[in-house]
């Protein structure tokens, strides 16, 4: 079932105080990142509501799929119409350009959920304490059935547009499906989907792709006889090599472990395990490869990589360079952003007698 998201990008941002969609938000405007969700969570086309300001926006954006640009209304309710107007194909995905900290699972969430059931809206069961309160007396609501609705809102394009060609409006879609259709499928959304309304807002998305996250990685491999060793994606010459089912590369076992511990994936055991055919032998370059398409997957980049080579046996800083090198080249990174360090033990446990290599690494992810 193919899927088109309709991106709202008519916003007047008057709460904001400026122009909050097409600023660049550290480096990319909220249309930008909210158009990239969309496409890596599975829309296959896109429809652009704009103004004048955000048309201009939206005309210099390389789309990497089909597109259309619309104009849009008054309110949002126009907007929405004006948008499904244009869509095709048998699923439209909703979306707040303003909300651009949407992730690509939430997108494929609620569109998987639309596919199977008719619609998926993101929504936050709310825990706080909700009171209405009145001139004279104040009534506490019963938060178990009250949600904090969020986009993206995905429905069977011809169940949307009947809900409104009804002519009525709403402040969000899953309210007039509710009122034509039925009782929408919800799916849990996200705190860090917030949408952009005040200059508070602002600060905090500065903030959140300010900071990266980290992640920690360790790995150790016996040194044997009758295997090449290979550290870095680069050949070293020597006596023995490591063992192991891909080519055992150590350096890159631990810095991919950093990497899906900062992005929460797992690690290289669950995503290449030994027990798979597949990876027997492998080039440990084509796994790292494939971790940073997982991170470009999630609009995100590796910004650093720290890792330590430990061993009495060879001598590594010939090879370091190109140990950077190629690391920084499969991470789609500058060579400054990777730092390879080699230590010793002195002698002392494993590594020091030449039984194995280990090595450790520090890796820190942040938004694109």
């Amino acid at each position: 079932m193919s899927a088109t998201g309709i991106l709202l990008c008519a916003g007047t941002s008057v709460r904001m105080g400026f122009d909050k969609l097409n600023t660049p938000l550290c480096g990319k405007t909220a249309i930008e990142r909210s158009m990239d969700a969309l496409i890596a969570g599975g829309c296959d086309a896109l429809v652009f509501v704009v103004n004048e300001a955000s048309e201009q926006t939206v005309r210099a954006i390389a789309c990497p799929v089909p597109f259309t640009v619309v104009p849009g209304g008054e309110t949002r309710t126009d907007s929405v119409r004006s948008g499904l107007c244009a869509a095709n194909g048998d699923v439209a995905v909703i979306h707040d350009a303003a909300r651009c900290f949407v992730s690509p699972a939430l997108v494929k969430a609620c569109l998987d959920s639309a596919r199977a059931y008719g619609s998926g809206v993101a929504a936050i069961p709310v825990t706080d304490t909700v009171l209405r309160v009145g001139a004279d007396a104040v009534e506490p609501l019963d938060r178990s059935t009250l949600f904090r609705m969020q986009t993206p809102q995905a429905f069977r394009l011809s169940d949307i547009r009947r809900a409104y060609e009804t002519g009525a409006s709403a402040t969000d879609d899953a309210t007039l499906y509710a009122q034509s259709i039925g009782v929408p499928r919800f799916v849990l959304g996200s705190e860090d989907n917030r949408k952009l309304t005040t200059g508070a807002d602002w600060a905090w998305a500065v903030e959140r792709l300010s900071q990266p996250v980290y992640g920690i990685g360790f790995d150790t491999h016996r040194l044997v006889e009758g295997r090449s060793l290979i550290l870095g994606g680069v050949p070293i010459p020597f006596e023995k090599g490591l063992l192991g089912h891909s080519d055992a590369d150590v350096l890159l076992h631990a810095i991919m472990d950093a990497i899906l511990g900062a992005m929460k994936l797992g690690d290289i055991g669950k995503l290449f395990p030994d027990t798979d055919e597949r990876y027997r032998g492998v080039s440990s370059r084509v796994l790292l490869r494939t971790v940073a398409g997982l991170v470009q997957k999630e609009d995100m980049a590796v910004a650093h990589v720290d890792a330590t080579v430990i061993c009495e046996r060879p001598k590594l800083a010939p090879y370091r360079d190109e140990m950077e090198r190629r690391i920084a080249e499969d991470l789609g990174i500058s060579p400054n952003a990777v730092s390879v360090k080699a230590t010793t033990t002195e002698g002392r446990n494993d590594e020091g007698k030449g039984l194995c290599i280990s090595a450790q690494a520090i890796a820190s992810v942040r938004k694109k």
